[in-house]
């Protein structure tokens, strides 16, 4: 299955395409880094749900910000897994739901070090990510996403299918 996002061969019926370097069209070809881009797109998602729970553990639940954070963490991972699952790695071979998603959840729970670990050290030491702590939130999440993109390709999405 091609995961590309220009197809191969001649791709000047795609106007935005048309003036692309070959260069540009292999990167775009590649399969490792069109996953990574739709791996980012799922995580801007999980990132709004991340931000909904953290505000709700804040605000309706009383919690300080960095229980908050650790709160807010299964849920974002919840709705990453199923985005993982069925948009960047739906042309993998799928274990039951359940193991899936606890292996994808192992691999989250060490993600949570680079990702929670950057969002604690951001809202403890910085007064302005403490009054808006969204932005511990992208800092943390960006400290993480590398690591769990590869860990999850690896360890979790690692069976495509023939």
């Amino acid at each position: 299955m091609n995961t590309s996002i220009v197809p191969k061969g001649n791709a000047r019926w795609i106007p935005a395409f048309a003036g692309m370097t070959q260069r540009g069209k292999e990167i775009l070809q590649n399969r490792t880094l069109v996953q990574f881009f739709k791996f980012g797109l799922i995580g801007v998602v999980g990132f709004g749900v991340d931000t909904a729970f953290l505000y709700l553990g804040i605000g309706a639940l009383g919690l300080s910000r960095i229980a908050a954070g650790f709160f807010a963490f299964p849920f974002a991972v919840t709705v990453t897994w199923i985005g993982n699952r069925l948009f960047t790695f739906r042309d993998h071979e799928h274990e039951p739901l359940a193991k899936q998603w606890a292996k994808f959840a192992a691999v989250c729970l060490v993600g949570i070090v680079f990702n929670r670990g950057t969002y604690s050290l951001m809202v403890s030491t910085l007064p302005f990510v403490y009054a808006t702590p969204v932005l511990g939130l992208l800092g943390g999440t960006a400290a993480g996403m590398f690591f769990n993109f590869f860990a999850s390709k690896k360890l979790v999405f690692n069976k495509p299918r023939s």
